[in-house]
C-alpha cells in the first residue's frame, strides 16, 4: 500500500468527464428529447396553509396544446412519498402545508403552454392558521400541524452527569445561537423526464444524487413493481444535497403525467419555483453551555438544538441525528447532555445540504469555545489542543477514536502557516483585520441512524479488447466521482485509465447502493469496485504470469503492463488470453459498512465507522463603519485518509470553503408571513468570483484500514467549520461576539455600535 508503488491512485489525473462538459457536449436533463413529448408545470399553493375545496381547470382548457390536469386522483399507488417517515403526499388531497407546494400538475405540448395553463388553474381554498417559528411550534398552546406536539423527530445523548459537573467548574459559559437557511444554488434546476414504455414499464431520466430514492417514489406513485421502473441519471448540474431526496418528488410528478397521458413528459423547474419548493439547509436555534476548570480542561457540555424542518419530515430525522452526534464538538469531554428536536412549521421542507445538520451546531459550539477561551484568558487554539480528540479518546457517544485521527496535526499546520502566534489585530483606518480558528470532526458515511442504507454495489465487465465498463449505484454530480472511482478500478486491475468507462447510474444495472451523500461515495463504491475487481484481477494476473513464463508472485504490475525481467505483457494482451481460456470477465461487488453500536435510548455507542477531520483559520477584515467583511484568506488542513486524486481533493476544498463563507456572511433567504420574499439569484446574494478568498490547503493522510486504498471521505469537511472561523476572526477584530449566521453587515454594525 505504499503510494509510491501506485500507478493511478494518489495521482492528480484529469477528470474523465472534463472534455464533454467544457465543450458543451454533456447532455443534461433538459437537453434530452423524445418523440411526442409533453411538458408539465406545477400548480402551487398560494398560501402557507390551505384546505383545498376544489381545483378548476376550465380556463386552462382554452390554452392551445393543453393535455389535461393531474391531481391526487391520478396517483395509482399509495399517495405517500416513501422517504423516512412517509408523511409527504405526492399531491395533497385536502390540505397543502406550505407556500409553493405542488397541489396539481398540468401538461401541454410546449413549456410555454404548460406554464400558461398552470397559471390559469384556480384553486378554491380556505386559508388555515399557520406557524413559521420553530420555537413557537414547540410550545404547548401552538397551532398543531404535525402530530400532537409538532415534533417530527428528537434525540438525546447522555454521558456522565453534566449538571453535577457544571457545579464543580471554575468557568461556565452559555449562549444562544441562530442560523438561517442556505439555498443549494445548483446551476441546473430540478429536472425529470418520464417515458412510458410499451410493456407498461416506466423509464425516468432524472437529475439526481440518489437514483434509488427516485425509483422507490416513482414505483409508489404509479403503483408499479420496482422491476417495471428504471431510473437513469442524466448528467447532473450540481447537487450539494439538494438533489438527494426532492428529485424523487419531481420524477414522481413527471411519471404520473406520463402514466395518464401515455406520452413522455418533461418537468423542469424555473429558478423561482425551485427556490420556493425544493429543500434547503435547515435554519437552527441552539443553546450551548460549556464548563471548564481554571486550567482550561472542559468538564461538561450541555446542548439544546432545534431545527426548523418545514412542513414535512423528508430527511430531517437523519439531518438532526448527525447534528446531535457532533453537537459537543471534537473534544474529549466526560460529561455531556444533548437534546435535539426537528420542529414542523408551515414553510418549505428542509433536507440535505453539504454538512447535513452539522454546520449549524458547529457554528454555535465552535463560537462558544472561542468565547470560553476569552473568559479563561487562554489562546483559543491552546484551549482546543488541551481538549481535542486524539487516538484512544472517546467522543460524546462514548466511541473510541482509532488511529486514523490527525486533528492535532491539522491544528498545528494551520497555526504555523498562518503565523497565528505572532498575529495581532491590524488597524487600517476604519478597518480591523484578524485571524479566527475552528476545528471539526465528521462522521463518514450514514452512520448508525442510516446503517440500513449504508451499502453499495458495483458491476465490472471486461470486454475482449481490454476495455472495461464499471457501473456503480452512487452518482457523479460534479465532485469527480467518475474519475476517482475509475482510478480505483484501474489500480486494482492494472488497467490503463483510458480503458475504464464509468457511466451515470442506471438502476437496472446495479443494486440499490444508498444515497450519494455523507462523503461516502469513495469509501462505499470504491470498496464495492475493489471487491468486484479482485476475482478478475486474479484471472488477469495469472494469465499474464503464464504468458511471461513466471510465477504469479514473480511478476510486477504497473501502469497497465506486466513485467518479468526484460519481458512485458500489456493489460489488453492478458485480457485477450483470459477470453481465450474462457475465464469469467465480469463480476459484481458488494460492500456493507462495518457494524455500529449506537443506542438510541441514551445516545451511547459507536455512531460512525470512521471520522474525517479539519482545521480552519480565517483571515478576515471588518469595516467598523459599515459592518462589511472581506475574507482575505482561509488556511485549511484536512485528514481524509488517502487522497485518491489530490487535485480533485483540492478542488473539493475550494468549493466547500466558498460555500461555507457564503453561508457565513451573505446568503440570506427571507420568509415572512410564510411567503418567500427573495426566491431568485438577484436578491439571494451568493459569493461571486471577486469574493473568492486566497486558499492555503494542506492534507495529512491518516490511513483508514477499511477504506479503498485506505481513503476515508472528503466532500463535506471543507464547509463545516468555515462560518465559525470567520465569526471568531470578526470577534477578535472588532470585539463583538456574534451569535447569528449569516453575519450580515447591518447586524455586525449594530453589534459594534452597541458595544461602544
Amino acid at each position: 500500500m505504499n503510494k509510491e508503488n501506485f500507478s493511478f491512485v494518489g495521482k492528480s489525473l484529469d477528470r474523465v468527464d472534463a472534455e464533454i462538459k467544457a465543450e458543451g457536449r454533456a447532455l443534461y436533463g433538459d437537453d434530452l428529447d423524445f418523440p411526442g413529448m409533453l411538458y408539465a408545470a406545477a400548480v402551487r399553493s398560494p398560501r402557507p396553509r390551505i384546505r383545498i375545496k376544489s381545483i378548476d381547470d376550465s380556463a386552462a382548457r382554452k390554452v392551445e396544446g393543453y393535455a389535461g390536469l393531474v391531481s391526487y386522483k391520478d396517483v395509482r399507488g399509495i399517495n405517500k412519498w416513501p422517504v423516512v417517515l412517509n408523511d409527504y403526499p405526492f399531491l395533497p388531497q385536502d390540505e397543502a402545508r406550505f407556500h409553493g407546494e405542488t397541489v396539481a400538475l398540468v401538461a401541454a405540448s410546449s413549456r410555454r403552454a404548460a406554464k400558461k395553463a398552470a397559471s390559469l388553474v384556480k384553486i378554491n381554498f380556505e386559508e388555515l392558521p399557520f406557524i413559521e417559528d420553530p420555537l413557537k411550534a414547540l410550545e404547548k398552546d401552538s397551532v398543531k400541524i404535525y402530530g400532537k406536539d409538532n415534533v417530527i423527530s428528537s434525540f438525546i445523548i447522555k454521558k456522565g452527569d453534566a449538571e453535577k459537573a457544571f457545579k464543580d467548574c471554575d468557568i461556565v459559559i452559555e449562549k444562544e445561537f441562530r442560523t438561517n437557511y442556505q439555498v443549494h444554488a445548483y446551476l441546473e434546476t430540478q429536472t425529470a423526464t418520464a417515458v412510458p414504455e410499451s410493456g407498461g414499464e416506466m423509464t425516468v431520466y432524472s437529475s439526481t444524487q440518489c437514483p434509488f430514492y427516485v425509483l422507490d417514489a416513482v414505483a409508489a406513485a404509479c403503483g408499479l413493481p420496482n422491476n417495471k421502473v428504471k431510473i437513469i441519471q442524466s448528467v447532473t448540474g450540481g447537487g450539494f444535497g439538494g438533489k438527494e431526496d426532492v428529485p424523487a418528488l419531481v420524477a414522481a410528478h413527471a411519471a404520473l403525467c406520463a402514466l395518464k397521458f401515455k406520452r413522455p413528459v418533461r418537468l423542469a423547474y424555473d429558478r423561482k419555483e425551485d427556490f420556493m419548493s425544493m429543500s434547503k439547509r435547515h435554519p437552527s436555534w441552539s443553546r450551548v453551555k460549556y464548563g471548564a476548570d481554571k486550567n482550561g480542561r472542559i468538564k461538561a457540555c450541555k446542548v439544546k438544538y432545534v431545527l426548523d424542518a418545514g412542513a414535512y419530515s423528508t430527511l430531517s430525522p437523519i439531518v438532526l441525528w448527525r447534528g446531535t452526534v457532533h453537537a459537543a464538538g471534537p473534544y474529549n469531554i466526560e460529561n455531556i447532555e444533548i437534546e435535539t428536536y426537528a420542529a414542523a412549521t408551515n414553510k418549505v421542507p428542509c433536507g440535505a445540504y453539504r454538512g447535513f445538520g452539522q454546520p449549524q451546531i458547529c457554528f454555535a459550539q465552535e463560537s462558544l469555545i472561542d468565547d470560553l477561551a476569552e473568559k479563561l484568558a487562554m489562546d483559543p487554539i491552546d484551549l482546543r489542543m488541551k481538549n481535542m480528540l486524539k487516538t484512544g479518546d472517546r467522543t460524546a457517544t462514548g466511541q473510541k477514536i482509532d488511529d486514523s485521527c490527525g486533528l492535532k496535526e491539522l491544528a498545528e499546520i494551520v497555526r504555523k502557516k498562518s503565523g497565528w502566534d505572532k498575529s495581532k489585530v491590524q488597524t487600517n483606518g476604519d478597518k480591523r483585520r484578524a485571524l479566527g480558528f475552528s476545528c471539526v470532526y465528521y462522521g463518514v458515511g450514514l452512520g448508525a441512524k442510516g446503517r440500513y442504507l449504508d451499502r453499495a454495489g458495483a458491476f465490472v465487465n471486461i470486454y475482449r479488447d481490454g476495455s472495461v465498463q464499471v457501473n456503480v449505484g452512487n452518482t457523479e454530480m460534479g465532485q469527480g466521482a467518475l474519475t476517482v472511482l475509475s482510478q480505483i478500478a484501474a489500480e486494482t486491475l492494472n488497467a490503463p485509465m483510458k480503458n475504464i468507462k464509468l457511466s451515470e447510474v442506471d438502476t437496472s444495472k446495479v443494486p440499490d447502493s444508498g444515497p450519494t451523500v455523507a462523503s461516502r461515495t469513495t469509501l462505499m463504491s470504491g470498496n464495492a469496485i475493489i471487491e468486484a475487481c479482485l476475482p478478475l484481477r486474479e484471472n488477469i494476473f495469472s494469465c499474464a504470469a503464464s504468458m511471461l513464463k513466471a510465477g504469479k508472485n514473480q511478476i510486477k504490475a504497473f501502469g497497465g503492463f506486466f513485467y518479468f525481467g526484460k519481458r512485458k505483457v500489456s493489460f489488453e494482451e492478458a485480457v485477450k488470453e483470459c477470453w481465450a481460456q474462457r475465464l469469467k470477465m465480469s463480476e459484481q461487488g458488494w460492500y456493507v459498512a462495518p457494524k455500529t453500536t449506537f443506542d438510541i435510548k441514551d445516545g451511547q455507542g459507536d455512531a460512525y465507522v470512521i471520522y474525517s477531520y479539519s482545521a480552519d483559520i480565517a483571515d478576515v477584515e471588518v469595516d467598523i463603519k459599515t459592518g462589511e467583511k472581506t475574507v482575505h484568506k482561509i488556511y485549511a488542513a484536512y485528514d481524509v485518509g488517502r487522497l485518491i486524486n489530490p487535485k480533485l481533493a483540492y478542488a473539493q476544498a475550494h468549493g466547500g470553503i466558498l460555500q461555507g463563507m457564503g453561508w457565513a456572511i451573505m446568503e440570506n433567504l427571507v420568509i415572512k408571513d410564510g411567503i418567500m420574499r427573495n426566491p431568485n439569484f438577484t436578491d439571494y446574494v451568493l459569493p461571486i468570483s471577486t469574493d473568492v478568498p486566497e486558499y492555503d490547503i494542506s492534507f495529512v493522510e491518516k490511513l483508514y484500514k477499511h477504506g479503498p486504498y485506505k481513503a476515508k471521505g472528503m466532500g463535506e469537511v471543507p464547509l463545516i467549520g468555515v462560518a465559525a472561523a470567520i465569526r471568531n476572526a470578526v470577534k477578535k477584530a472588532c470585539g463583538v461576539s456574534l451569535t447569528e449566521a449569516p453575519m450580515l453587515a447591518e447586524k455586525t454594525l449594530k453589534a459594534v455600535k452597541e458595544k461602544k
